[in-house]
């Protein structure tokens, strides 16, 4: 063992924030846990994460799903939180209703705690299966919801399912929805631009508090919602103010998506640590760990797939 660790922290020693992550495992490396650790711990914090469950599945497409007791959810997290102090909750795919619902009980119990939420594409999955976890999400969870994240789409369909007007709905629409439900901000992606821009933008019923737009990516992508709601709860756990915080994962998320990478047949997959790539082209003006024809993802354009707060 290293000889000059202190035995104990003095308190003057500078720590990362902690981020507490629910998500299920992801063998693809897309997204899931391997996801958010790695966005958590590129912005500067700390992940504690817990497994709610595990997908079987290729770059792809997602095949099958293994959930994870509820009981055993929650003795992973509230064994930690009894040592560790959490700055923020990240919450990804839970998997069931009843780990929705460990999951806010826990929430409700530290609730001087901000949470952000993100509500991925379930497309995958039986109409049955979803419409019963987004109505545990609802009903269980975005009340306890410092900020929602997710794909402008997603989130239409499941909170404004009657929607009738002429025009696709806007972010503030998305948020006054979300807000019904205890939702203080909410962080709308993909909301379609014309002449092939996208945008961003966080909202509250009354204003939208931060954009970003950028241009639209063309090739399929897997992995931009963990990635980016990640980033945003390891920016909050480390003290920065929300609109400054949305503006800072945005950027990290499109420099993430500009070295993403195709490690299989499938989707591309952001490139998290972009950051840690060497710099120098190598003698035949290629990157290294880049193909030498036109399908490397870093080369396309990528597309979203389809509490200072309530306290």
């Amino acid at each position: 063992m290293p000889d000059n660790l202190p035995e104990e922290d003095s308190g003057d020693v500078l720590r990362p924030a902690c981020v507490m992550v629910f998500n299920a495992s992801d063998p693809s490396g897309a997204g899931g846990l391997s996801g958010d650790i790695t966005a958590v711990a590129s912005v500067g914090a700390h992940a504690l994460p817990v497994v709610t469950g595990a997908y079987a599945r290729d770059t792809a497409e997602v095949v099958n799903h293994f959930c994870f007791d509820d009981e055993v959810v929650a003795e992973q997290a509230r064994t930690i939180l009894e040592d560790v102090e959490v700055q923020v909750f990240k919450v990804g795919f839970a998997g069931s209703p009843e780990n929705l619902s460990v999951i806010a009980a826990i929430a409700s119990d530290y609730d001087d705690v901000p949470l952000v939420a993100y509500m991925p594409n379930l497309a995958w999955w039986t109409e049955p299966q979803i419409d019963a976890y987004q109505d545990a999400f609802t009903e269980l969870l975005l009340p306890q919801t410092t900020v929602l994240v997710g794909n402008h789409s997603t989130l239409r369909r499941w909170l404004l399912p009657d929607w009738n007007g002429d025009k696709n709905p806007t972010a503030r629409d998305i948020a006054r929805a979300a807000h019904e439900h205890g939702v203080a901000y909410t962080l709308v992606t993909g909301i379609p631009l014309p002449d092939q821009f996208i945008d961003n933008a966080l909202a509250s019923p009354h204003a939208v508090l931060a954009s970003a737009k950028f241009e639209r990516f063309e090739a399929v992508f897997s992995g931009a919602g963990d990635t980016l709601s990640a980033a945003l709860a390891a920016e909050l756990a480390s003290g920065t103010v929300l609109p400054e915080a949305v503006t800072e994962a945005l950027g990290y998320l499109d420099q993430s998506l500009n070295a993403g990478f195709r490690p299989g047949m499938g989707h591309a997959i952001p490139d998290r640590l972009f950051w840690a790539q060497p710099d120098n082209d190598d003698e035949s003006g290629e990157k290294p760990g880049q193909p030498d024809d036109d399908s490397s993802a870093s080369s396309l354009f990528f597309d979203f797939p389809a509490h200072d707060t309530k306290h």
